[in-house]
């Protein structure tokens, strides 16, 4: 997301992934890849301060606290500490996100 790597990301998510911001907003795959590149969300570094993973036998949840320098919707640049829960699922051998949820911790 800091490179704005289009072809990275639909490496990493599959094809039916949905993110849903901390406003509620909910966004598919391309849907938010469109926004990264066309400057809507904007980030610059993160710090991560904790990452958890669980595997189960139908997937995967990684539950991520972060501090990303970010700047969103025009907005100016800010820390945000922001908690990332994730869902992920096998796909040809590859772990891939299938949804994400972003709120402040």
């Amino acid at each position: 997301m800091i490179d704005k790597n289009a072809d990275g990301l639909r490496e990493l998510m599959a094809d039916d992934y949905a993110l849903t911001h901390m406003t509620g907003v909910r966004q598919s795959k391309d849907e938010f890849i469109k926004g990264l590149m066309e400057g809507t969300f904007n980030y610059y570094a993160a710090d991560h301060d904790s990452i958890e993973v669980t595997i189960t036998a139908d997937g995967a949840f990684l539950t991520g606290k972060s501090r990303v320098l970010a700047a969103v919707y025009g907005g100016r640049k800010n820390c945000w500490r922001l908690r990332g829960d994730f869902t992920l699922r096998k796909e040809g051998g590859n772990w891939r996100f299938t949804g994400s949820k972003a709120s402040t911790y």
